[in-house]
């Protein structure tokens, strides 16, 4: 039995040529990736700028963390939230028709690669771009985060709903077709029960990253936590930096464990 694998082994191709050419490549990669670091910009003072927003956010502001007015930190993470939950929603809702439309096995493969191409088209555009255009139509507030987190939210959300059309078992709608049922009780028996899951799960995903995005949003004035993070950032007010940093950091943890805690559940069904 050693013998044939050790002669297996030998008989393997050798490709300890190629590992040490990809090896040297990562290296120069590397080292020509080096050469845009520039150190002698760096201020004199740069460390001590370091040292007070360390510890800034590392001694946040309680009484900003506190304040449960329009002006604290509870409110804007509530505006946050409700701006990615509503843009998810919205986008989930779009992106069904145009997945369908996309999916090889429900429509001709014409009409899916049109659909394809606007899908793709959509994700192209990054979400700062969009909030920047969305902003220049309705102006900054919640409304334009929810406008941008919808149209970003539509291009992932629908790939990943192609990806579950196209894998329906059709041998379950064969098996209702023969048992006689109508065209009502073959989309609810047999195409939703299998498509709920892998969309609610994506919708989850999703959602967990439109709430990061909405903060990004809201630098650019789109609503949310955003827009005072900024503000303090260009005020060097960094104890108000870490009081929303920390508020942010404990909304991330709760919804990612619920989130997990139901995507968890979906797979299991």
């Amino acid at each position: 039995m050693n013998e044939r694998i050790l002669k297996e082994y030998e008989q393997a191709p050798k490709r300890w040529l190629w590992n040490l050419l990809a090896a040297a490549v990562c290296v120069i990669l590397i080292a020509w990736s080096g050469t845009t670091i520039e150190l002698s910009n760096m201020t004199h003072n740069g460390l001590e700028i370091a040292g007070n927003i360390l510890g800034g956010i590392f001694h946040p502001d309680t009484e900003l963390l506190f304040n449960f007015t329009t002006t604290g930190i509870a409110y804007l993470l509530l505006e946050t939230v409700c701006i990615a939950f509503l843009g998810t929603i919205v986008g989930a809702i779009l992106a069904v028709p145009l997945a369908f439309i996309s999916a090889t096995n429900i429509v001709p493969k014409p009409v899916s690669l049109i659909g394809r191409v606007v899908i793709m088209a959509i994700r192209t555009v990054p979400p700062l771009v969009y909030g920047l255009m969305f902003i220049r139509v309705t102006g900054p507030g919640a409304f334009t985060g929810l406008l941008t987190m919808s149209l970003c939210s539509i291009g992932m959300v629908s790939k990943l709903y192609i990806e579950a059309i196209e894998d329906l078992d059709t041998k379950i709608l064969e098996s209702l077709d023969a048992c006689g049922c109508s065209l009502f009780q073959k989309i609810r028996y047999g195409i939703l029960p299998q498509l709920f899951p892998d969309f609610m799960s994506t919708i989850i995903y999703r959602f967990d990253m439109n709430l990061r995005d909405a903060t990004v949003l809201g630098m650019v004035g789109a609503g949310g936590i955003g827009s005072p993070l900024i503000f303090a950032m260009n005020s060097y007010r960094w104890n108000e930096v870490g009081a929303i940093l920390a508020g942010l950091i404990i909304l991330v943890l709760i919804v990612e464990f619920f989130s997990t805690k139901i995507r968890v559940k979906l797979a299991r069904g």
